[in-house]
């Protein structure tokens, strides 16, 4: 094989590790385009549309709950905001996690690794946000999302928590860039 071959090959492994770096938390906040590039909601539902063996998953998964109630949102603290985002994710990233262990290896499996790794990066970068020092105090669950075994309801709502919640809170932050 020859030198060519050898750098295509390596330039598209390199390639394909580039759309799983983690943001850097001001980015996240600071940068628009960062968080656009970050989210791979549409990502996962267009491959999930190719993927002919998703029907149902093996097991349920807790939809994080996207509803807000404008004025409550408004009173709840940065820290509040935050907390509850990442209770939403936490509980996501759990039961996609359980769910993969039960999946045949597949395109589905497929579908479900790389949806924990993106809720694991918001995961990563929610936790880093305005942490000065703050302890994360566990939140009792205000809003119990519904379950399903539908994995284009679990990325909708995904998605929705990531333009919802999520983007609401940054805008917030984003104040101080």
């Amino acid at each position: 094989m020859d030198l060519s071959r050898v750098l295509v090959v390596v330039l598209s492994m390199v390639a394909s590790e580039l759309s799983h770096i983690h943001a850097r938390p001001i980015d996240f906040v600071c940068d628009s385009e960062a968080r656009r590039v970050m989210n791979k909601v549409k990502d996962l539902e267009g491959e999930m549309v190719d993927c002919s063996a998703v029907s149902s998953l093996p097991s349920s998964i807790q939809l994080p709950c996207i509803r807000i109630h404008k004025a409550t949102w408004e009173m709840k603290s940065v820290h509040e905001r935050r907390a509850e985002i990442l209770l939403s994710l936490g509980t996501l990233a759990q039961d996609v996690r359980s769910a993969r262990t039960l999946s045949q290896p597949s395109c589905v499996l497929t579908l479900l690794e790389r949806l924990e790794h993106s809720v694991n990066n918001y995961l990563h970068v929610v936790k880093l946000l305005h942490n000065e020092g703050e302890q994360v105090r566990p939140q009792a669950k205000s809003c119990l999302g519904q379950d399903s075994k539908d994995l284009g309801l679990v990325l909708k709502h995904f998605g929705r928590l990531l333009t919802g919640k999520l983007e609401w809170l940054v805008v917030e932050m984003a104040k101080g860039c």
